[in-house]
């Protein structure tokens, strides 16, 4: 890279820069190598599977010869295996929660075991998420191994206790849930390292909402489906079977799913990224960074929590299982379509910032209404309140992960994606243990309501708005610019 830009208005981290500027000789022989692949071995690589070619119209000043990228078909393999995990991945986290009820009578235990079920998947990845960091900087490929490897694991252990209709173990579905939590970072946290990859800059937010997006999608799917097996508590049986067929014969395909293209794509797929432990010494120091690792952990936390809890929010006040299913699926489904409009016009407009300052007042705002909506005991508030709570919940997560990663360029992508998900599965598991706890008693009216619970999660989503909002002031305005935009424009 050209140092003179980065003494400009590029500077947000002294090591990026450092490194940045150190290896500006190591990128222009890479730029070579890429250009003599393209030309000197013309002949192999006119067989490849090549979509696309970005060249240079002529030598620039400094006499480099020119670039050739391309991108390759094969890209959309792992796309489409990463969706796929992600959607069972998310399906196996909420497996009980939609039928919480019939799953304590089932297991013989109450409900608030049931929710630890999900939480321990929530903290599993928590656990593991600084070898999914390592694994990921090493290689995507291992990371979709391990994956295709654990998620059919955690699920055949679930249904190793739940063969039976007459009951199951719960000792066995706790230890599924957790190997199956283990398995979750693994592809939640590798779209961005894979759209850095195998995507250009015209595509990749796309890319990632796609693949990232799956998630909550899975967890729609749960919430909707499940509940249509189960209707006693014999049921759980053939519905844990069923979502283990499901999730084996999505997972083992990832495992052929390559690591890399055989050509960099763009320029910043050859930018030198920083080492690990300078990665870390980046993270801890820049302030831009945290303050959109706080919110995105706060809403994702929250997200995780709504999702899990629902059926127990809306039941109290004399909605069915299958009304609170529907309320999930909204959520998910009118933010899923949301993103599919959003995410390819933030993919050629960049304009990430002015995004998330829209998005992230609708989403504090959104969850203090849901203070008083259950308590209308009417489907049609409810269910308005989680569509708007969907679309701007949807919106933010591919630009703020994508945003992430141009305020840490040359951070490798996994660095800030795999801390962002990790904050928000950990928060997530605390205020479902916190929700829990706020659980009205028998004596109340109705029994059993979460209003403490919905005002604790109000309060904090209002306070947690403001982070994002102050980016890019108080004379930091240079702090916010796309850096890896901006090395993909001078690669150019």
């Amino acid at each position: 890279m050209d140092s003179k830009h980065d003494e400009g208005n590029m500077v947000a981290h002294p090591q990026l820069d450092a490194v940045t500027s150190s290896n500006s000789g190591a990128t222009s022989m890479g730029s070579f190598t890429s250009w003599f692949r393209g030309h000197g071995g013309k002949s192999r690589l006119a067989s490849q599977d090549i979509t696309m070619r970005e060249r240079d119209a002529e030598e620039d000043e400094a006499g480099h010869f020119p670039h050739e990228y391309r991108t390759y078909k094969r890209r959309w393999f792992g796309l489409v295996q990463l969706t796929l995990m992600n959607i069972v991945v998310s399906w196996n986290w909420l497996t009980y929660a939609p039928v919480a009820g019939k799953a304590s009578e089932y297991y013989n235990v109450d409900e608030s075991t049931i929710n630890w079920i999900s939480t321990a998947c929530l903290l599993a990845f928590v656990s593991v998420f600084p070898l999914t960091i390592w694994v990921l900087h090493r290689s995507v490929r291992l990371a979709f191994i391990f994956a295709a490897v654990l998620i059919p694991i955690g699920n055949w252990i679930r249904y190793a206790g739940s063969t039976s209709r007459s009951g199951g173990s719960i000792a066995h579905a706790m230890a599924g849930e957790i190997v199956i939590g283990f398995a979750q970072p693994f592809v939640l946290a590798a779209p961005t390292r894979y759209s850095d990859l195998w995507f250009t800059a015209k595509g990749r937010v796309t890319a990632t909402a796609v693949m990232s997006l799956a998630n909550p999608l899975g967890a729609a799917l749960g919430q909707l489906i499940n509940p249509l097996w189960v209707s006693e508590a014999g049921d759980i049986s053939q519905m844990v079977l069923y979502v283990s067929i499901l999730s084996t014969v999505c997972s083992v395909p990832a495992i052929f799913v390559p690591g890399a293209p055989p050509t960099p794509v763009g320029p910043a797929a050859e930018t030198p990224k920083l080492a690990l432990r300078k990665s870390i010494r980046a993270v801890t120091s820049s302030l831009e960074l945290w303050l959109m690792f706080i919110p995105f952990a706060v809403y994702v936390g929250f997200f995780n929590s709504v999702s899990s809890l629902l059926n127990q929010i809306m039941t109290p006040y004399g909605f069915s299982d299958d009304e609170a299913g529907i309320g999930g699926a909204i959520l998910i489904v009118v933010g899923l379509v949301t993103a599919a409009i959003t995410s390819p016009i933030l993919d050629r407009s960049k304009k990430f910032l002015l995004a998330i300052r829209i998005v992230v007042p609708v989403i504090a705002l959104s969850f203090f209404v849901f203070l008083w909506m259950p308590e209308t005991k009417g489907i049609a508030g409810p269910y308005v309140v989680l569509a708007i709570l969907g679309a701007s919940c949807f919106s933010l997560v591919p630009v703020s992960l994508e945003f992430l990663i141009e305020l840490g360029h040359p951070l490798s992508p996994e660095i800030t994606s795999t801390t962002a998900w990790a904050g928000g599965q950990l928060l997530g598991a605390v205020f479902i243990i916190i929700g829990d706890a706020l659980r009205a008693g028998d004596n109340a009216s109705p029994p059993h309501h979460m209003k403490k619970a919905l005002i604790f999660q109000a309060v904090i989503a209002v306070v947690a708005a403001f982070a994002p909002l102050s980016l890019g002031l108080f004379g930091r305005s240079d702090k916010v610019n796309l850096r890896r935009i901006a090395s993909e424009t001078r690669g150019h």
